[in-house]
């Protein structure tokens, strides 16, 4: 399938080919049931995360060829290229009603959707908590026992294809109204406090101790993080912009919702 890919969206072979056409389906029902994934972690001593480039141009060519059509979801009449994924109770996840996602994205075992957004690519791990008006981009990772909170925002990446999708990692909580995008990794046990918003050129200080350690495109192991300023010099006078500031480490326990509500608390965060 990966060659097939490649060669149709070099211009190699033609898109309405059979065995294109067959191995682009192939592709997004692979994803759909969670036998295939946009991005997984490497094998490499540093545990990285590698970007399936040929899945993404994959899900490209999907959206490319395929023509919208009308679906209904109960009262509900769409128009669009991509169906919704369909539930009959046996996929162990909870589902409210107007909670939408997209055929192409994975929920695993024991998730909640309550009134949200999944798109194509994405997975969502098991025990995770996608909150009210939360909108999971297009290829996003979203680990284990995850809580994303009412209202955030993860970023979406299809082009250009070796673009890292955004990466949360397991028992990560983001607090209300957080904006997480452009390939940001947000490594497992972080708590992101209320409005936090991080892109790859956000500045993310640590400020916990003597002296500040600054950080780009990435939230450390079990980082606590609030809202911040920092002071930049523009032609017209120094302003401040934002950034995101660490406060602390939430502490390891073998009860990590009772570590998370002690992080909360203890270092005053808002949710």
């Amino acid at each position: 399938m990966k060659q097939l890919i490649e060669s149709a969206f070099e211009g190699k072979l033609a898109l309405d080919a059979p065995e294109v056409a067959h191995a682009i389906e192939e592709v997004i029902a692979g994803l759909d049931r969670g036998e295939l994934r946009a991005a997984e972690r490497g094998s490499g001593a540093d545990g990285g995360w590698i970007v399936n480039e040929w899945i993404l141009k994959a899900i490209l060519l999907y959206l490319r060829t395929s023509k919208p059509e009308v679906t209904r979801a109960g009262d509900f009449t769409f128009f669009d290229r991509v169906p919704l994924k369909q539930w009959d109770g046996s996929e162990g996840v909870r589902v409210v009603p107007l909670a939408v996602a997209r055929r192409g994205a994975f929920i695993e075992k024991g998730a909640i959707l309550l009134p949200s957004y999944v798109n194509i690519g994405a997975r969502v791990g098991e025990g995770t908590m996608v909150d009210t008006w939360t909108t999971v981009g297009s290829c996003a990772q979203i680990g284990k026992h995850v809580h994303l909170s009412g209202g955030v925002g993860i970023g979406g990446v299809l082009e250009p294809a070796q673009a890292t999708p955004v990466i949360i990692e397991d028992h990560v909580f983001i607090g209300s109204r957080c904006i997480v995008v452009e390939g940001v990794v947000i490594e497992e046990g972080a708590v992101l406090g209320a409005g936090v918003t991080l892109t790859a050129s956000t500045k993310i200080i640590d400020v916990s101790g003597a002296k500040p350690v600054e950080y780009k495109g990435r939230v450390p192991r079990n980082s606590v993080v609030i809202p911040g300023t920092t002071e930049k010099e523009f032609p017209a006078g120094r302003f401040g912009v934002p950034c995101a500031l660490i406060i602390g480490k939430r502490t390891e326990g073998t009860d990590r919702k009772t570590a998370l509500n002690a992080a909360l608390r203890n270092f005053g965060v808002s949710v």
